[in-house]
């Protein structure tokens, strides 16, 4: 046993062990380690960090929530055989399974679907068209008929039934693809710049270091089973956002110049990444600087002690309370650091922010539309998708049309779109026209280019409210009313889970359940905010408006925009800037005097 723990933690640990051992006995599972009929044995293996901070928590007097109990009991990947056993029987998960099953990127979503939801693993949102096609054939033989892209440049599959769940499951394995790790207490999809090595405007290709952090999570059975989920993302100073400080890790390209030194010693100048800490906007927070740069090829080692930190200390009592967020809120950032440092077994490289070149700003509308490659005469199209969702018939003319005019790759991003890369000037034309002929295009108004919802209360059980549908509508009454001349990010999300990140959007709204009657009946609708933004625009949006139903929100937020335009301070004035610029009451009036178009 770890020579950390006192003589009493030691005996918490014993009994804390016997307990899970007690909970595998009654599912009729095996001992925790060592011979039928031993004594408990002492946490050992790619689970001996977790059952540690377990047994620590335990140990201090905390109670473990229901989560933590559960993985102590049956570690999901121990129970695949189980899985499928319910499958062939046709049947769901109770809350103890549904928990487990999301380890192998499976969400049971009743009551808003009697299915599965699956979630896949794209490392830096890429895949090839062959994948891409398959995926479709995946969800047509399998799912509903249609996939979601993601706001981390992921796909989702939807109404899976139980029996088909681990064939679909299977045949991802078959295309080079998988789920694993994608939902529950694990390491998310792993996002980069969607214009990786394509970009004229970036710093650093994001795909190997994105790639290599990927691999390094799905083949380290210990980086699974965290106190809570956890999010990384390599941004390279692309043209296209990649929100790496919505992450808890988010590692962002700079380019350091001559001069600099640390602790005596000169810092090499060229591209490193700044590393930011702490990302969680459903709670109001986006990742910030530690003043720490670290080598491209060190991205790995670095994130991988920083989580290893995390196991160790985050929150296992309180689910609020579980994210990376609240250890740095706890401790600090300057302890936080000297953790990794163990971890590491050498220090970190800070640099003084002087000492590195202004990041370039983002073209908030490069997702979308024909843009010039850093290779002479190609081109990435950038595919406007309605709200993120596709059609299987969709998905298998883009993939024809990325393998006959492009490079053969489907980059998705976290605008819930696709780029389709590596397209010569002549073949644009014919990009363009296959796309209308699947009901695509890649143009769109400026404020669908910027429009961002969940999947909603039509496939999600914590939603408030119909996202897509009301994003949609949302579109349709404010597009023959106002035209934006500049962009305009409005984010719906059904509820406090933040999966469209409300808190960064020009315009926020979080599906929100609006009384009607002294009965206490509801309808839905949303909570509105105003001048959220990421990057160098950062910050949390504030409330403008509760309650309000969701017939009411396209005319409401017509007024809002409307607002902005006539009343601005120069014809430049971002949103943003003219939101930030009033106090919420001043605000509200002027949308009240302004009102809706007739």
């Amino acid at each position: 046993m770890s020579d950390d723990f006192t003589p009493d933690q030691k005996r918490y640990l014993e009994g804390f062990m016997s307990g899970m051992q007690s909970a595998r006995t009654a599912r009729g599972l095996g001992p925790l380690g060592g011979a039928p009929g031993s004594a408990p044995a002492k946490p050992d293996g790619p689970d001996r960090e977790h059952a540690e901070a377990q047994a620590r928590t335990v140990a201090a007097g905390g109670k473990l929530v229901d989560q933590e109990k559960w993985k102590a009991a049956e570690h999901p990947f121990d129970a695949y055989a189980r899985f499928k056993q319910q499958a062939e029987a046709g049947n769901y998960p109770k809350p103890e399974d549904n928990f487990r099953w999301r380890y192998h990127g499976l969400f049971y979503v009743a009551p808003a679907q009697n299915s599965y939801m699956c979630r896949l693993r794209i490392p830096n949102g890429i895949l090839k068209a062959w994948q891409f096609a398959g995926v479709a054939d995946i969800a047509e033989r399998f799912g509903g008929g249609y996939s979601h892209v993601t706001t981390r440049a992921n796909l989702q599959i939807r109404e899976i039934t139980a029996q088909n769940a681990p064939l679909l499951l299977e045949e991802l394995a078959d295309l080079g693809l998988t789920a694993k790790g994608s939902g529950a207490d694990n390491i998310r999809n792993v996002t980069g710049s969607a214009t990786a090595g394509i970009d004229p405007l970036e710093l650093l290709d994001t795909r190997p270091h994105a790639r290599a952090w990927h691999h390094h999570i799905l083949n380290d059975r210990s980086l699974y089973g965290l106190p809570r989920k956890f999010n990384v993302a390599f941004d390279g100073a692309g043209s296209i956002a990649t929100l790496e400080d919505t992450n808890d890790i988010g590692f962002q390209a700079i380019e350091v110049m001559g001069g600099a030194t640390f602790e005596g010693q000169p810092v090499a100048p060229g591209i490193w990444y700044r590393l930011a800490l702490g990302g969680i906007t459903g709670h109001k927070d986006l990742a910030r600087d530690t003043g720490v740069i670290v080598a491209p090829s060190d991205a790995v080692a670095v994130a991988d002690a920083i989580v290893r930190v995390f196991i160790a200390n985050g929150n296992r009592t309180d689910r609020n309370k579980s994210r990376l967020k609240y250890v740095l809120d706890a401790w600090g950032f300057d302890k936080f650091l000297g953790a990794v440092e163990e971890k590491l077994g050498r220090r970190l490289v800070r640099l003084d922010g002087a000492f590195a070149r202004p990041r370039p700003v983002y073209d908030r509308l490069a997702h979308i539309g024909v843009h010039r490659q850093s290779q002479a005469g190609l081109n990435w199209v950038g595919v406007a998708l309605p709200v993120g969702k596709l059609t299987v018939q969709q998905m298998r003319v883009i993939a024809s049309i990325a393998n006959q005019c492009g490079d053969g790759d489907i980059r998705l991003t976290v605008w819930q779109n696709l780029l389709i890369s590596g397209v010569p000037d002549a073949k644009v034309e014919d990009v363009l026209a296959n796309l209308q002929a699947i009901g695509l295009s890649a143009e769109t108004s400026v404020l669908r280019a910027g429009l961002i919802a969940c999947t909603g209360a039509t496939g999600c059980k914590f939603a408030a409210a119909h996202t897509k549908e009301d994003a949609l509508t949302i579109a349709a009454h404010c597009e023959p009313r106002i035209t934006l001349d500049q962009p305009v990010n409005i984010h719906l999300t059904g509820c406090h889970h933040s999966c469209a990140q409300h808190y960064i959007g020009d315009l926020g709204l979080i599906g929100a359940k609006v009384p009607v009657n002294e009965e206490g009946d509801t309808v839905p609708g949303y909570d509105l905010l105003v001048g959220g933004g990421y990057g160098v625009d950062g910050g949390m949006a504030r409330p403008f408006r509760e309650k309000v139903r969701a017939e009411e929100a396209p005319a409401l937020v017509e007024a809002i925009l409307r607002t902005w335009q006539l009343h601005r301070a120069t014809p430049d004035e971002s949103f943003v800037a003219f939101a930030r610029r009033h106090e919420i009451a001043a605000l509200q009036a002027l949308v009240a005097q302004t009102g809706e178009a007739a």
